[in-house]
């Protein structure tokens, strides 16, 4: 069903529902795209839907055999001036739960996060995900279970020799603008966390997280 547009309608959904549609839903099916048929999604499944004539309804059909691509990583990032870019990103890669961590050097103090769930939505109504990913309340870096999780490590970038990848964690953590502090690092290397290096550049903190994801899932 290529070129249908895809929309999340909640995680409550299923087949045989008619229920009233948001304005701007109908707004976009009926104006910006000029037609009444689309896939509704929600909880991992996806359906045929029809609005209805007068634009207040949506009737859902039957499901479609589309998986959900998604998978079941576990992103923990510092928040950053870019957080919006992250987790675009993140969520076009299948990330399934967001949690944001206030380390030593985080600086982006004050995240919109009603704004980042529209814009997870968005992505994953893009991305043919069946799904819409967590984003969970924020936590401080000592309250984290560091016990073998992965962990972007910028130290490669300074000659440490570390692997470029690992499967067996399902969980992965990536820093701030700033990077790590050294506190924190001994905190990795004492829960015995997985460093991964991302090669001998520094790159930015939406480019790390999306190159970590694809380290652990690729």
């Amino acid at each position: 069903m290529k070129n249908v547009p895809r929309i999340y309608l909640g995680e409550n959904i299923s087949a045989g529902m008619n229920f009233p549609v948001a304005r701007d839903v109908a707004h976009y099916l009926s104006h910006v795209m000029r037609r009444r048929d689309f896939l509704a999604f929600g909880a991992g499944k996806e359906f045929v839907a029809t609005l209805s004539e007068d634009g207040k309804f949506v009737a859902i059909g039957e499901q479609t055999e589309h998986k959900d691509p998604a998978n079941d990583i576990t992103l923990m990032f510092a928040p950053i001036k870019r957080t919006d870019d992250l987790l675009n990103m993140a969520t076009q890669l299948g990330v399934k739960t967001f949690q944001p961590v206030i380390t030593e050097r985080t600086v982006a103090n004050h995240i919109n996060w009603e704004r980042m769930r529209k814009i997870v939505t968005e992505a994953s109504e893009q991305s043919n995900r069946n799904s819409v990913p967590e984003i969970l309340p924020e936590k401080l870096f000592g309250d984290i279970d560091l016990t073998g999780l992965v962990f972007a490590d910028e130290r490669a970038a300074y000659g440490l020799k570390l692997p470029t990848n690992a499967k067996t964690s399902k969980t992965v953590f990536v820093g701030p603008e700033g990077g790590f502090s050294d506190k924190e690092f001994s905190a990795f290397d004492s829960a015995g966390a997985i460093g991964i290096g991302l090669g001998k550049t520094i790159l930015r903190a939406e480019l790390a997280a999306a190159i970590a994801i694809s380290r652990i899932v690729l």
